[in-house]
């Protein structure tokens, strides 16, 4: 999956769980840049993204993301790995 597919991908995602259709993402994107990303709404968003991709992650890996593009990074590992 190219790198252009798994941002669109996180973005229809994150458009579900924020209830949003004008959610845009790039690299540097960060809670702070989507309203109502908040603790509980980053657990959804990382619940979900793991039912879309067909992939887990470890809670110990979300303490070094600093952005989405970090975030993209993880799940192309993850995705790599299977």
């Amino acid at each position: 999956m190219t790198h252009d597919h798994l941002y669109a991908t996180l973005a229809d995602v994150m458009c579900d769980v924020f209830d949003r259709d004008d959610i845009v993402i790039g690299p540097e994107t960060t809670a702070q840049d989507v309203p109502g990303w908040d603790s509980q709404a980053h657990i959804t968003l990382i619940v979900a993204a793991e039912q879309r991709f067909g992939i887990r992650f470890r809670t110990a890996e979300f303490e070094s993301l600093r952005n989405v593009g970090d975030f993209v990074n993880l799940i192309d590992a993850k995705l790599a790995a299977t």
